[in-house]
């Protein structure tokens, strides 16, 4: 598999994308992580993109996220919001588990926001569910079942007073 080369393709794994903890608020739409290659204090944010910054793309797909190497004194993460704002975090010697616990409590959905968005995702998606909250009213909106009754008749050997009658059926 050409996708399993390189340095920890773990990564790069379905798996390992839908682990991730984090998933912003919609009202985030930019981060950007500023840290530097060979300072002990930007460490933690290094390891963070390493680790972290492929599962917030996966989770968070409207979002544009930046990282910038070699340009600041210290790291620094920044989030912009839709509205305007600006939130500067200050990452400097924090290791890539604080990093991520204080932006998922800061700028992430609360965890019963996420299940309950997890709830109604899988019942939109399960096909066999019908009514007024799924993707399909009906049965008979799914391809190769028989019509409901108000649109077309059903055939006489299908209705149960025809069938129960004993009677031969007359088209």
């Amino acid at each position: 598999m050409p996708f399993m080369k390189g340095r920890a393709p773990v990564r790069r794994t379905l798996e390992y994308l839908n682990k991730g903890k984090l998933v912003f608020r919609e009202s985030v739409k930019v981060m950007t992580i500023n840290f530097n290659t060979n300072q002990e204090a930007s460490r933690g944010a290094h390891e963070f993109i390493f680790w972290h910054l492929p599962q917030i793309q996966f989770k968070n797909p409207n979002v544009q996220i930046l990282s910038f190497r070699n340009m600041t004194p210290s790291p620094f993460i920044q989030l912009f919001f839709g509205d305007g704002k600006r939130l500067l975090v200050d990452v400097d010697s924090r290791s890539r588990y604080d990093i991520l616990s204080h932006i998922r409590k800061i700028a992430g959905k609360p965890d019963d926001v996420l299940q309950a968005e997890e709830l109604t995702q899988q019942e939109k998606l399960n096909p066999g569910n019908f009514g007024s909250k799924c993707n399909r009213w009906c049965i008979c909106e799914v391809p190769g079942q028989i019509p409901c009754p108000s649109i077309a008749p059903l055939p006489k050997q299908m209705r149960g007073k025809y069938i129960f009658k004993k009677r031969p059926i007359e088209d």
